[in-house]
């Protein structure tokens, strides 16, 4: 099993973020997001992780940097080593979608 960690920002899932009158920063996004994907990457581990973009979908609710950076900071945040980073943004879709 492996986990896309991706779509949270759909309307759908409720934070409303389409509906502000200015985008979220990043910081922002950690907040509010942070406790679902540290839950993911908790339960299911780095190995079976991997952080997407949702996009065009999540336009509506914040810019593609915005969302990367949030990634990195929540990175930083779980006090991940540069291997399980790698992980996360790079080697496990590479070795998923094989």
């Amino acid at each position: 099993v492996a986990v896309k960690l991706s779509g949270m920002l759909m309307p759908v899932n409720g934070f409303d973020l389409h509906k502000q009158k200015s985008p979220p920063t990043s910081d922002q996004l950690v907040e509010l997001t942070m406790p679902y994907y540290k839950y993911v990457v908790d339960t299911f581990g780095v190995d079976r992780c991997m952080f997407a973009s949702n996009f065009p979908v999540d336009r509506v609710s914040c810019s593609y940097n915005v969302l990367y950076n949030s990634f990195k900071k929540m990175c930083n945040q779980m006090d991940l080593s540069a291997a399980d980073k790698a992980k996360l943004f790079k080697t496990n879709a590479e070795r998923i979608y094989r």
